[in-house]
Parts: structure tokens; sequence; C-alpha cells
């Protein structure tokens, strides 16, 4: 086992548990960064304003975006105000998009998952689709809650993989078959980002950050899902992992060089 291990930032969310609010993480997310990536969670609460961003980022090496049962408040991106009842978290708002900024800027490593997508979307000016299957030729990409959640989480649809991207590289084809646990998703693309997996309806299921010197990568699928199990996955967050090692390891060198 390694001395120490790098440092992933996996901002939280506000949940109310009782009468008392919690800042949770699902277990899935910490185990596919710990298990899958061999790094050392660093969970990141909800607290907004009360950040310095520079000062988080300067003690990460790299950052993990969840999903979420929320949905970015429509307010960050010029949409329609949201139906009544639709679930809103404005501290992981206003905790993670300047986070995701800042982090994109500095160039430290990203993978966003679900709500990290759309969030990622957001952040380079790009919108959403609040009911993306309300969206005339789109499919339902929503979960049967009725079903158990293995089902839920199960194989539901292909994706194709962009020709000649990060994607297809690291999966070593030009399909694969992901799961499907949203109702929001990407409408316009933010600028910057490159498209890297499309449903059969055209619903963009994955994208990457085209200036990430490192690794930059999203995807509207929840790949942390029993992970061990599906060799894709596996292959993204050992990816991440490495990609967070060769950040540190340069920039390491950048600091020793300029001591």
């Amino acid at each position: 086992m390694p001395a120490t291990r790098p440092v992933v930032g996996v901002p939280a969310c506000v949940k109310q548990l009782g009468a008392h609010p919690f800042h949770v993480v699902g277990d899935k997310y910490i185990r596919a960064v710990s298990e899958g990536a061999d790094c050392l969670p660093f969970l990141i609460p909800a607290l907004g304003g009360w950040h310095d961003i520079d000062a988080v980022l300067d003690r990460l090496d790299g950052l993990l975006v969840t999903g979420s049962v929320s949905n970015v408040e429509p307010k960050h991106y010029g949409g329609e105000a949201s139906e009544p009842g639709t679930l809103h978290d404005p501290d992981r708002d206003a905790t993670t998009l300047p986070l995701i900024r800042r982090a994109v800027e500095r160039g430290i490593p990203v993978l966003a998952i679900c709500r990290g997508l759309q969030e990622l979307n957001v952040v380079c000016g790009g919108t959403l689709h609040q009911h993306v299957e309300r969206v005339p030729g789109r499919a339902d990409h929503r979960a049967d809650d009725s079903k158990p959640v293995e089902v839920q989480y199960g194989p539901a649809h292909p994706v194709a993989l962009a020709e000649g991207g990060a994607l297809a590289a690291l999966f070593g084809k030009a399909e694969t078959t992901v799961n499907t646990i949203h109702a929001q998703g990407i409408d316009r693309l933010g600028a910057g980002l490159k498209v890297e997996a499309t449903a059969p309806d055209g619903q963009i299921e994955a994208v990457r950050i085209e200036a990430a010197p490192y690794f930059g990568l999203a995807t509207q699928w929840h790949p942390e899902w029993k992970f061990r199990e599906n060799p894709d996955s596996v292959a993204l967050f050992a990816a991440f992992g490495q990609a967070v090692r060769r950040y540190v390891a340069d920039r390491d060198q950048r600091r020793a060089a300029a001591e």
C-alpha cells in the first residue's frame, strides 16, 4: 500500500434526516474514489460562499462531482422556473459551480457524474432540459422507482462513443451500454466541451473538457454503481486515478524547481 495517496475532493449535498440537516456523499462515490481510483476521498461540505475556493483546491489533487436527487436551479442557466415540488439544493449549487469553474481553470483533473455533468455544462455556459422525456423525439431517461435498485441502475440503453474520443480509446470500442437515472439533461452544450457519447435518441451522455491538460470527463450515467462489475467503469476510475497522479508529479516538480 502506498504511504500516501492523492486527495480527491468530493462535494457533498445537503440532506434533511429527521429534524437535522446533514452534509452527505453516497458511499458508492467514496468507494469509486478510494478503491477504483486508489485516491483518498476528501468530502467538501456544501457551505457555498463560506469557502475560499482556491484554498480548498490547493489541498486537492483531483475533483469528483457526484450525482444527486436534486436538480441544478434553473436560474443558473437562464431556464424557466422549476415546477412545484422539484427538489433543489442551493447550498450545493453555491459550492459546486464555483468549485468546478476554478478547478477547470487550474487544470485540476475533474470527473463529473450525472448532476455533476449538468453542473459542468452550466459552468461552461450551457443549458439544461429540465424534463428530457418531454422533449420531442427523446426517450424517458428516468428510472422506474417502483423497481428494485439493482434494476433501476441496471443496463438500460446503448450509447455511441465519439470516434477518436477519449472514452472510445479508454474502452476500446465504439459503443457501450449504460444505466439511466436522470430527468434533466444537456440542452445547449457549454463552451469548451466536446461530446463523448450520445444516446440513440440524440441525448448527450458524456462530454470532455477539451482544454483539460490531465483529465476532464463527465458522464450522464452512473459508472460508480457496482463499478467493479463493469470493465468500462473500472477503466474509467483507474484512468482518473492515474491522471491525478500525473498531475501531482508535475505539480511537485514545478514547486521543486521554483524553490
